[in-house]
């Protein structure tokens, strides 16, 4: 099945290489309108230029697609609003919201200065939040939007070195999952994609045969299959050298612990109990924790000797 998104108006940030530019020219190949946004920043999100957008924008122009460069700052709010503002004066609406700006300031913890923490927060977290807020009352009054928050392994699995980068991208994944709920109603898809692609951020981590073998183009059809009119709401894909996965966040049957001084003795005691993933369950919303916790199905667990 060919997908088909003739007039769709589509934005996509950090469009400027790597996996912003696939997606854009994705996006353009199955009929899009595209919105290029790219600060043109180094990885570290340093310096600025407005060749990277202009240059996918030309480039999705000579192949027969309509795109427009824009240079804007994700974590300016006011800069977001002006964006999409520009969008809908030139082609009447935004329909798909791809959030794929980020940087990079990896370091230990203990050695990383809280600037850099709070710089690779604002970028993905806030930059997301800013685009998705300038796109949203849009979206909800037209009854239809699609907006793909992209998250990493990195938020979901954690790893060395990047506590700002894990936090800011599992962070994505609470933000999805709300307004998956409250944009629902008004037929507003939010998703989250986890990327595995060989881009300028993840040039000096990988392998030579690594970086060949995971090419951004692998991973956008993902964002195209998310953009649809059929795509699904509230779901943490994973995409990379041609495979595609649904990461989940369960909830194991768990362990009855009887109030006491021993209370906190009983948890680590039945630790693997607990820990027993037969009969997990994927919580809807997070009441339905609650809901797990207060029922009376389950069987008292075997209190520790």
């Amino acid at each position: 099945m060919t997908m088909d998104l003739g007039g769709r108006v589509a934005i996509v940030t950090g469009a400027g290489g790597g996996l912003g530019r696939s997606h854009a020219l994705a996006l353009a190949r199955h009929g899009a309108r595209v919105v290029v946004n790219d600060a043109g920043g180094a990885r570290d999100g340093r310096d600025g230029s407005s060749g990277p957008a202009e240059a996918v924008a030309a480039e999705i122009r000579a192949a027969g697609g309509v795109a427009l460069a824009n240079v804007a700052d994700v974590t300016d709010a006011e800069q977001m609003v002006a964006m999409v503002a520009a969008a809908e004066a030139e082609w009447g609406r935004v329909d798909i919201l791809v959030n794929n700006a980020g940087i990079l300031r990896d370091r230990t913890f203990a050695k990383m200065d809280l600037a850099d923490f709070r710089a690779v927060i604002e970028v993905h977290l806030m930059g997301t939040v800013n685009t998705t807020k300038a796109v949203w009352s849009g979206m909800c009054a037209r009854r239809h939007g699609r907006i793909v928050m992209t998250t990493s392994s990195s938020g979901l699995y954690g790893n060395f070195g990047q506590s700002n980068y894990g936090a800011a991208k599992m962070a994505l994944v609470g933000l999805m999952r709300t307004l998956s709920l409250e944009g629902q109603r008004h037929d507003v898809r939010v998703n989250c994609l986890a990327p595995s692609a060989a881009t300028r951020m993840t040039a000096d981590i990988m392998t030579p045969e690594t970086l060949e073998r995971l090419s951004p183009d692998a991973v956008s059809p993902t964002v195209v299959a998310l953009a649809a009119d059929d795509a699904p709401n509230g779901a943490i894909l994973c995409a990379g050298a041609g495979s595609v996965e649904r990461a989940f966040i369960t909830l194991t049957k768990g362990l009855r612990v009887a109030p006491g001084p021993d209370a906190a003795g009983q948890i680590l005691a039945g630790f693997e109990t607990l820990s027993d993933r037969v009969g997990e369950m994927v919580p809807a919303t997070g009441s339905e924790q609650a809901q797990w916790e207060l029922a009376d199905a389950r069987e008292p667990s075997e209190q520790a000797a």
